[in-house]
C-alpha cells in the first residue's frame, strides 16, 4: 500500500531543492493523502511548455535533464512490485510533477 509522511518527504526534500537550484527552478514539495508526493513547480528559467510544443509534446533539452533528475531523486526508496496483469499494484508511494497550478501558472524567468 502506497505510503508517504512528512518524515520520508523531509529526507528526499534536500536533494529535490537541489535539483531546483542547480537548473534555475522554485517549486514546492508537499504530502497529498499519506500516499502521494508532489511536487508543484512555480518559476524557473526553464520553458516547459514552449519545449513540449516544439518537440510533439514530450520534454526534450534543458526540460528533460530537469524532469529526469527530480523524479529519480523523488524516487529515492521507494519501490514498484506491481504487475498490471493481475491487477496488482504495490508501490512505496505515487510521486507527481506539477508545471504550475490551475489558478497559478508556472512563470518563465530570465
Amino acid at each position: 500500500m502506497a505510503y508517504m509522511n512528512k518524515e520520508k518527504k523531509a529526507k528526499i526534500a534536500p536533494a529535490v531543492k537541489a535539483i531546483c537550484a542547480k537548473y534555475g527552478v522554485k517549486g514546492t514539495l508537499k504530502v497529498h493523502n499519506h500516499s502521494t508526493l508532489i511536487l508543484t513547480l512555480r518559476s524557473g528559467k526553464i520553458d516547459f511548455w514552449g519545449t513540449m510544443m516544439k518537440d510533439n509534446r514530450e520534454w526534450s533539452g534543458e526540460a528533460k535533464k530537469f524532469m529526469d533528475e527530480v523524479e529519480a531523486a523523488m524516487m529515492v526508496g521507494n519501490h514498484n512490485n506491481s504487475d498490471i496483469m493481475t491487477d496488482y499494484f504495490d508501490v512505496g508511494w505515487y510521486v507527481r510533477i506539477n508545471v504550475g497550478e490551475w489558478d497559478k501558472p508556472y512563470i518563465v524567468t530570465k
